[in-house]
């Protein structure tokens, strides 16, 4: 009895409300991404154009090095045109659709082989400089200082001419001409980490260098960095379309969008189709891009989130 009369004048309890999950850092990386308009928009753009360069061979109606002779300078549909060539003719007949999207292929490949090599390489030289000191950064930034000195465009027609023009070339020269903006940003992401109490305590763990640089450190620098790398390959896209404009990257009959605006600038009142249509490509494609890396800076910067 005594128990009953206590319990009933015991103050009542109130339900625990279930507490909500934490959200995961992909769906909030998400939902901070997609705040942006216009980066989803530019998100939607490079999906949509990669999957026309990575099925090219099925999506392109002809292709693009086949030359129609019955067909020189058609116009394309909307001027006059046939559906059997949408976008038109070249100046020898061969189908600008199809080597538009063949062109996305080289032209993204370009940009993504740019910014992969660029951040291994940046990524390896800026931590070395970093956590090595002494001679090594001395050397690393008074080359990165060097190369930054000469104008890019300048420093890659020069490392063409060096090599001979080529895809390849054309990739190792605007790898050296955007290599260091990746060494500078690890280096100083890098040391801004080193300051910090996790850094100092694997030290006194015994952490070995290689671990700390690249299993303690690195982890903590990726978000400047993937940021850099989105914008990077815009970049890499009209550095190489400026050397295939003046025939120093991919030579004909490649179907690259600089030397396609090379082939085609002297019909530029003739057959404008030819050289207006490339130039919307990189221009789309470098817009997006763009738009692309505004919204990765906005969603991993959480100083940049949107309230």
């Amino acid at each position: 009895m005594a128990d009953d009369q206590a319990l009933a004048l015991s103050p009542a309890v109130p339900p625990v409300e279930g507490v909500p999950a934490e959200a995961s850092p992909l769906r909030a990386f998400w939902s901070a991404f997609s705040e942006n308009r216009g980066a989803v928009l530019g998100l939607a753009v490079v999906v949509f154009i990669a999957l026309l360069a990575l099925f090219a061979p099925f999506v392109a109606p002809h292709s693009p090095i086949e030359q129609f002779r019955q067909h020189v300078q058609q116009p394309p549909v909307w001027a006059g045109g046939t559906w059997a060539f949408p976008f038109g003719t070249d100046a020898v007949g061969r189908d600008v659709l199809s080597r538009l999207i063949y062109g996305a292929r080289i032209s993204l490949g370009i940009g993504l082989s740019v910014m992969l090599v660029s951040v291994v390489v940046g990524i390896v030289l800026g931590l070395a400089s970093a956590f090595l000191r002494g001679i090594v950064e001395v050397v690393v930034m008074r080359v990165m200082d060097l190369v930054v000195a000469i104008p890019s465009l300048v420093l890659a027609i020069l490392v063409v001419a060096v090599l001979g023009p080529s895809l390849l070339n054309t990739i190792v020269a605007v790898t050296v001409v955007y290599l260091p903006r990746y060494v500078r940003l690890v280096r100083a992401a890098a040391l801004a980490e080193l300051s910090k109490e996790y850094v100092i305590a694997a030290q006194v763990a015994g952490v070995g260098r290689l671990r700390l640089m690249f299993v303690t450190v690195l982890p903590n620098c990726l978000a400047p960095l993937i940021v850099q790398a989105a914008l990077g390959i815009s970049d890499a896209i009209l550095e190489a379309a400026a050397l295939g404009f003046l025939g120093l990257g991919a030579q004909p009959p490649t179907p690259e969008w600089g030397a396609m605006l090379a082939d085609s600038r002297e019909f530029i009142r003739a057959a404008p189709w030819i050289v207006t249509l490339p130039g919307l490509a990189i221009l789309v494609t470098v817009v997006a891009i763009n738009l692309m890396g505004d919204g990765l800076r906005d969603a991993l910067d959480p100083k940049l989130r949107r309230s």
